[in-house]
């Protein structure tokens, strides 16, 4: 890892990298589920898996080497408002993960992944929602749509998880998913409305909001086997913040490049992932072409953060002190 003349980058290295995976492997689910579309794309999603599992392990590993070598920037990060919420993009990574290997075919691999992953969201769970409510020097602007996050990986679980014969613990993770995105929706637009905006660098968190219902669909029909009234809910509700959110699109295109902007990423994976389940389970081509709009819209967002990251990472501003 290169050194600064100041302080070492890996002291500084923020696990809001992890997004990265979250948003490629979002990616690679999104592009099997558009097989029906054009075959090819089910090979580009097993390449893009591949090339998220590498990053994983490449990320995880730096990871492990800044716990060893700077426990006290781990706690730091740990102990922060915004960046507490982003440790769970670990075990999230982990059960996105389990299902797109058994999408493509490795079962086995799957099940000892999901297994690993479900275990870490659940520590990771309870361990940040602990944090949340004894925690008394959180304040209303400290809460912005990244605390979904730990929400989100809970309805994560049983997509691949119930295939994998996990029903009633996919249940109790969906259900306590759920939950907590209900609540936390409430007080994310208790602060959106009555309190002052987001600052720009976390403006982009906003689409985080088109995550929990997105994938709570997908969660909800892998555990029922069927599109009911409820599923129709959630994808509509996923259509619904997808919107809200477009609309923002114009002041976010003004805002400088950060990591917050890797949440532009999974959302939009997720909500095409679920048009596309919607579309094979239903024959409505409407929601084939809508997943055929967000996977474009995905494929772009997806080259435009690895470039605009890598630019930033030439330019010496990852890894570096938060302003």
């Amino acid at each position: 890892m290169i050194e600064t003349d100041r302080e070492p980058r890996l002291k500084h290295f923020p696990v809001p990298l992890f997004a990265m995976v979250m948003g490629s492997l979002g990616a690679s689910l999104a592009l099997i589920s558009a097989r029906g579309l054009m075959p090819g794309l089910v090979v580009l999603g097993v390449w893009v898996m591949w090339f998220a599992i590498a990053l994983f392990l490449a990320l995880g590993a730096t990871y492990v080497v800044k716990c060893l070598r700077y426990p006290d920037a781990v706690r730091a990060e740990w102990n922060h408002p915004v960046r507490l919420a982003f440790f769970p993009a670990i075990s999230i990574s982990l059960l996105l993960m389990a299902s797109a290997l058994l999408m493509a075919g490795f079962g086995v691999a799957a099940n000892w992944v999901w297994l690993l992953g479900a275990v870490m969201q659940a520590v990771l769970t309870i361990a940040v929602i602990s944090g949340w409510i004894s925690h008394r020097a959180f304040e209303v602007g400290h809460l912005t749509p990244a605390w979904f996050i730990p929400a989100v990986g809970n309805v994560v679980a049983p997509i691949a998880g119930a295939e994998l014969g996990y029903v009633e613990l996919s249940w109790l993770f969906f259900s306590a998913g759920i939950l907590f995105w209900l609540v936390l929706l409430t007080l994310v637009f208790n602060r959106l409305i009555f309190h002052n905006p987001l600052p720009d660098k976390l403006y982009p968190t906003l689409v985080i909001l088109i995550a929990p219902p997105s994938v709570g669909y997908l969660g909800y029909v892998s555990l029922t086997g069927q599109v009911d009234g409820v599923a129709r809910v959630l994808l509509n509700a996923g259509y619904i913040f997808a919107v809200l959110t477009a609309v923002q699109a114009p002041k976010m295109a003004k805002l400088p490049f950060a990591l917050s902007w890797w949440a532009l990423s999974f959302p939009v994976a997720a909500l095409a992932s679920a048009s596309f389940n919607f579309a094979k389970a239903t024959g409505s081509q409407a929601h084939s072409v809508i997943g055929a709009v967000l996977l474009a819209l995905m494929v772009v967002i997806m080259l435009g953060l690895f470039y605009r990251t890598a630019v930033a990472a030439k330019h010496g501003q990852i890894c570096v002190p938060e302003q």
